[in-house]
């Protein structure tokens, strides 16, 4: 059960460094989450459907964003913070100033302990700084985080059926009405015909 709910999880690793994509993909894929990997805040925005980089070449576009973002959803980001072009730091702030992406837990990575960086991500809404190498240990702090995120999604598709539970108490109500009635009238029958029936035979 536990690997299953597990793998429910799709982690979206963003690294322009190869070396570190495929052991962040690897520690990922151990922990039973599915991953996906791009090298780029630019290439990451693309798969979430957020095409803001105006400089980029439309020619470049290696997939279709909107089709990945409808198929899978994506429970975490995790981003290196020294990128060429947009940064892991930027990266974050577009997801936090977008609307539909704002409850996905974003965690940066780095090789350098700088407690002013890090103190400025944590600010900006990231919810952990991992230093590199990333380890298993590091890895095991994610399933927390993507479970808090799942939780608000689903508090928050609470809210919108309550219209369809509104229809169910109506049904309810009558049917309580007709059983009232019937067992109302059954008693009205019967119970002079027995009231009857007792007096005559004491008689």
């Amino acid at each position: 059960m536990g690997l299953a709910t597990e793998s429910q999880f799709h982690v979206l690793a963003v690294d322009d460094s190869i070396i570190d994509r495929k052991l962040i993909e690897r520690l990922l894929k151990t922990s039973s989450y599915q991953v996906t990997t791009v090298d780029s805040g630019s290439k990451a925005l693309e798969f979430l459907g957020l095409n803001e980089d105006k400089h980029r070449d439309p020619n470049q576009l290696s997939f279709s964003p909107n089709n990945h973002h409808q198929e899978v959803e994506v429970n975490l980001i995790i981003t290196d913070y020294c990128m060429p072009g947009m940064t892991g730091y930027d990266l974050l702030k577009k997801v936090k100033e977008s609307s539909s992406l704002r409850n996905i837990p974003v965690v940066i990575m780095s090789s350098e302990n700088v407690p002013s960086r890090i103190n400025r991500c944590l600010e900006e809404g990231a919810e952990e700084f991992f230093l590199k190498p990333v380890r298993l240990c590091d890895v095991n702090k994610l399933k927390p985080h993507m479970m808090k995120a799942k939780c608000k999604e689903n508090q928050e598709n609470q809210e919108n059926p309550e219209e369809d539970v509104q229809p169910q108490p109506q049904q309810q109500s009558n049917n309580n009405k007709r059983k009232a009635m019937e067992e109302g009238l059954s008693p009205d029958r019967t119970r002079p015909r027995f009231g009857g029936g007792l007096t005559v035979a004491s008689n």
